[in-house]
Order: C-alpha cells, then sequence, then structure tokens
C-alpha cells in the first residue's frame, strides 16, 4: 500500500473524533457558503474545513507570513512518505521518474497547463532563471512532529504569471511521480512564501525530500507541500481526489 495512503488512513479516525464536535458549527458557516469556502464541505469528513478555512481566513490578514528562522535554528529533518518514486520495488514506482533521475534530472521539465494563457514546461534551469526566494521555516508534520530547514526556489505566483494565469482560475492542483494530487487555492498559490522549492539547506534538493522540485506551502500542516512535481494544473473548478480522510484546507 502506499505510504501516503496508509497515513491518510491512520488520521481517519483522529479525523472523525473532531469533526462530530465540530459539524454542528461547521454547519453554521456553510450557510452562507460562498465561492470563498473551501470546496469540500459537503463531506462529513472534511466538514471541519469550512470552519478552519473561514476562520483563518477572516481572522488573519490574507498575506501574513509563516514566521522565517536564523540558520543556527535547522534542525534535522526525517524524510517521511514517499522517499524515491525512481524504486523499481515500490508500488508508486514511476518509469519517467527512474530515467530522469538517472540522467540528473536533465531533461526533466514541468508542466504547467489549464487555465492559463500559455500552457507549457520548464526545465530547472528556466525555474532557475526566474528571481528566487530563500526561506527558512518551520515544517508542521500532520504526524506531530515538527522540523526547521531552508528552502530555495522560485515564488509560485511567478510562473503563474509567466503562463498567464486566467481570471476564472481559482484552484492550483499539483499532481506528482509517485501519483499523490492536492491543491490549493489562488490566496495560498500567491502568498510570497509558497514556493516550488528546488534547492535545500544550500544545496539541490534531496531525492528523500522530493528533488528535483517540491511545492512548499509554508502557511499549511506539511503534507500540503507536496514532493515530486510532475506537473502543475490551473483549474476553475475543484478537482476531487476522491475520500481521502484528509482535510483539503489545513492552515497554521
Amino acid at each position: 500500500m502506499d505510504i501516503h495512503m496508509q497515513k491518510k488512513q491512520q488520521l481517519v479516525t483522529r479525523r472523525t473524533a473532531i469533526v462530530t464536535g465540530l459539524s454542528a458549527l461547521g454547519g453554521l458557516i456553510l450557510t452562507g457558503c460562498s465561492k470563498s469556502s473551501p470546496p469540500t464541505y459537503g463531506n462529513i469528513l472534511r466538514m471541519g474545513d469550512a470552519l478552519t478555512y473561514n476562520a483563518q481566513r477572516t481572522l488573519l490578514p490574507g498575506q501574513s507570513l509563516a514566521k522565517e528562522y536564523s540558520h543556527r535554528d535547522i534542525s534535522s529533518f526525517p524524510a517521511t512518505g514517499t522517499t524515491n518514486p525512481g524504486d523499481d520495488s515500490k508500488p508508486y514506482f514511476s518509469k519517467d521518474y527512474a530515467r530522469y533521475h538517472n540522467n540528473a534530472f536533465e531533461d526533466w521539465r514541468l508542466s504547467v497547463e489549464g487555465r492559463v494563457a500559455h500552457p507549457g514546461s520548464y526545465s530547472l534551469a528556466d525555474l532557475q532563471k526566474f528571481p528566487s526566494r530563500t526561506q527558512i521555516t518551520r515544517h508542521s508534520c500532520e504526524e506531530g512532529w515538527t522540523a526547521i530547514a531552508e528552502w530555495t526556489g522560485v515564488p509560485l505566483s511567478r510562473v503563474l504569471q509567466n503562463a498567464g494565469i486566467l481570471s476564472s482560475a481559482r484552484f492550483v492542483n499539483f499532481y506528482a511521480y509517485d501519483g499523490y494530487i492536492d491543491s490549493i487555492d489562488m490566496l495560498d498559490a500567491f502568498h510570497p512564501q509558497t514556493i516550488l522549492a528546488y534547492g535545500m539547506n544550500g544545496g539541490n534538493l534531496p531525492i528523500q525530500h522530493g528533488a528535483p522540485l517540491r511545492v512548499r506551502v509554508e502557511r499549511q500542516i506539511g503534507y500540503k507541500s507536496v514532493k515530486y512535481l510532475q506537473r502543475i494544473v490551473v483549474t476553475d473548478e475543484f478537482v476531487d481526489t476522491g475520500d481521502s480522510g484528509w482535510a483539503w484546507y489545513v492552515g497554521i
């Protein structure tokens, strides 16, 4: 079984307990649902999304920054989840990823498509030509541990603007080589700390942390920072990947 799915199943019991206590309050919020509400509110296991999403969006400034740290705060950082989609002994094996890995990702490209005026693909060299951002931030894992690391990459907003994002766009969907899929809304997509990271702690992004490229969504729990990026698809409708037992919005 994919380790992502194992972790999701482990969280169902905990989330069910939390949601049971919040469903009544969530229902009050849902009465006034609009396009600003999380798109997963119809599922009882995700009912807490509405409470978290609306409370955070209401109480916190839209572009408020996650705390950044100094180099002396950098800590050890366990690699959880998929550790190499190029491992042919694993169920999440990707032949394409293995080929790119064996060629040091020289011919790897990130596809950007959907509700953009200029769909296309970007090599690592292309992404590194954009103005970069380096940030030292805390990763808060859904399993309860935290770690601090330095990340370097291109702000997602710059890539979206370069692709000519259309005015109807509402969601940015991330597809990974290990089969993982997730998405964020435009407020998080254009947050200055949301980056496509190709560097970690002063070096290239390691395989176990998502090489050659991963998302860093610093205002949400760790599993939103998708590893092993393959393509980005911008949509005007929510892409529901099924009932995983995880919340769609997990702001911190």
